[in-house]
């Protein structure tokens, strides 16, 4: 907030706005009694530059009948400008009609005082306004700290979702075949599918703005749940055995339950949270009920999966792994688009077609690296015993 006169030097000043000097004199007189400073103007015109001028003055005291603006013209343009509307305006008048004193506050006035002056009356009335503009100030000044502090704070709370949600992903990854750009491609295919999807009927209730950020965020946690699963299974180099498959598929619910967990241990359920449950539980269930882990058929599915299982399997298949080779783009879109209706949501599927030349931008903007590749290498190396 732009400083007063007053908070700068302890001592109020007061801009006295009349066109005679013959009034002037007595209000000048009768202030500096009361150990206020003063600047004066003779013209609104005058009244407006001083008023907008830094420091501002505390108070104005704001002769109605003067050639050329009158006082009503200036206290209303004083109160359109954002500097100046906040100083309190007293009218000095030798009219006491109702309808004037209305049209006064009307313009902003907070107060009339009548000519000639009561000293007295005057100081009274200065001081009990200011008392009141100060009191509005500290307010004005303390709900401005307490804004900027729930800002700070869900900042904070922002980047602590952040960090949590990386340091469970980076958990999984570091158990996982997969690589860290799996989970940046993947986020940034959920995020062009939601986006996408968000105009349309059966998405649009869900997928609002802070939903789809929520999702986005929640999308690395979709493999929490391989933690659980043994490294002899999880990064086994060749064809798992029908048992294996078995135990791998139970990467879904274990990590629907482990998000779970989390929750019950924070007492509360936690709106992001929630989609990260959907995400990781849910990932792996086909819109026709052949998936897994509950079997869900169509609007069964939570959304937010249904985005997952697109961004997933065309990661999976355009990835090179050192126990596959990676699938071309075009194969890739061809295999998604043999599963329409039976793997995937129909209109999901739909939309990565539509989408199809900005999932290969974003695949080749975060392609792993080869130095990934050469570790996947060496993690299976020291777990098998063999290249």
């Amino acid at each position: 907030m732009t400083p007063t006169i007053a908070q700068e030097s302890g001592q109020p000043t007061i801009l006295v706005v009349d066109d005679a000097p013959e009034s002037i004199e007595p209000i000048v007189q009768c202030l500096h009694t009361g150990h206020y400073r003063t600047r004066i103007a003779n013209s609104g015109e005058r009244a407006i530059a001083l008023a907008s001028a830094q420091p501002r003055p505390d108070l104005i005291l704001l002769d109605v009948m003067m050639p050329g603006m009158d006082g009503y013209a200036v206290c209303e343009h004083l109160k359109s400008l954002p500097e100046t509307r906040d100083i309190p305006v007293i009218f000095l008048t030798v009219r006491t009609d109702e309808c004037d004193e209305q049209r006064g506050f009307d313009a902003g006035a907070v107060d009339y005082i009548a000519k000639p002056i009561s000293p007295p009356i005057v100081l009274t009335r200065i001081r009990t306004h200011l008392m009141m503009k100060g009191a509005r100030d500290f307010l004005k000044d303390r709900n401005q700290f307490l804004e900027q502090e729930v800002d700070r704070r869900t900042r904070e709370v922002g980047v602590i979702q952040d960090a949590t949600i990386m340091a469970m992903a980076s958990l999984a990854e570091t158990r996982d075949a997969e690589t860290g750009n799996h989970i940046r491609r993947t986020q940034k295919y959920v995020l062009a599918l939601a986006s996408h999807l968000r105009d349309h009927p059966r998405f649009g209730p869900i997928l609002s703005d802070e939903n789809i950020h929520l999702i986005y965020k929640s999308a690395p946690l979709h493999d929490i749940g391989k933690v659980g699963i043994p490294d002899r299974i999880l990064l086994k180099p060749g064809k798992l055995t029908p048992d294996e498959f078995q135990i791998i598929k139970r990467h879904p619910a274990l990590g629907e339950q482990a998000i779970v967990a989390a929750e019950r241990m924070l007492g509360l359920s936690v709106t992001f949270l929630r989609f990260a449950k959907e995400i990781a539980g849910c990932h792996h269930e086909k819109w026709d009920g052949s998936g897994y882990p509950k079997g869900l058929a169509g609007s069964e599915i939570p959304v937010a999966a249904r985005l997952m299982a697109i961004a997933d399997v065309y990661d999976a298949l355009i990835s090179e792994r050192v126990y596959k080779k990676a699938f071309t783009h075009d194969d890739a879109v061809d295999l998604i688009r043999s599963g329409h209706g039976t793997h995937f949501d129909p209109d999901v599927c739909d939309a990565f077609i539509d989408l199809s030349d900005q999932f290969r931008q974003i695949a080749k903007r975060y392609a792993d690296p080869q130095a990934d590749l050469d570790a996947q290498r060496e993690r299976l190396r020291l777990v098998f015993g063999h290249d």
